[in-house]
């Protein structure tokens, strides 16, 4: 039984007042070395994307997609969609035997939430830390998804 801690988008441009707290939070949570395995990704935009052309969004083209968080003894997967769940990260998922995931980052309303669906969809046992995510646009946003999540995901998926 093996488990893994997916910390999302821990990136320079997503902190800001509302999320500068989660970096001290989620360090120690990944120190805390309740996991077997950790795992980070990085959202990695382009400037032909559909977040450039339609939503105006031009973070994450430069050095703002870094890492907040030293990830040197951890695996990122990069991504260049909302959710984490790409080939590559189900391959790793597969090949370590991980059974179970907890899910911590930024940001609740879109790149967690997605996950969590995808995850959820898949079939994946998985669990969202909710004092370790956290949203750039304020704590109503944080807590609307996480009333999205409850009804679409379980309250008991939410800990």
């Amino acid at each position: 039984m093996n488990s893994l801690l997916l910390v999302i988008d821990m990136q320079e441009a997503f902190i800001n007042e509302n999320t500068e707290h989660l970096i001290e939070k989620v360090e120690k949570l990944i120190h805390s070395n309740h996991y077997d395995y950790v795992v980070f990704t990085r959202f990695i935009n382009t400037p032909d994307s559909r977040y450039v052309r339609e939503l105006n969004y031009d973070g994450c083209l430069g050095e703002d997609k870094t890492l907040v968080i030293s990830s040197d003894n951890y695996p990122v997967f990069d991504k260049t969609i909302y959710s984490a769940m790409n080939d590559e990260l189900k391959d790793y998922i597969r090949k370590n035997n991980i059974d179970k995931i907890y899910l911590c980052g930024i940001d609740t309303e879109c790149c967690v939430l997605k996950t969590s669906f995808d995850l959820f969809e898949n079939g994946y046992d998985f669990y969202i830390l909710k004092d370790y995510c956290a949203c750039m646009f304020g704590e109503l946003r944080h807590h609307n998804a996480f009333q999205i999540l409850e009804r679409n995901i379980g309250r008991d998926k939410i800990i």
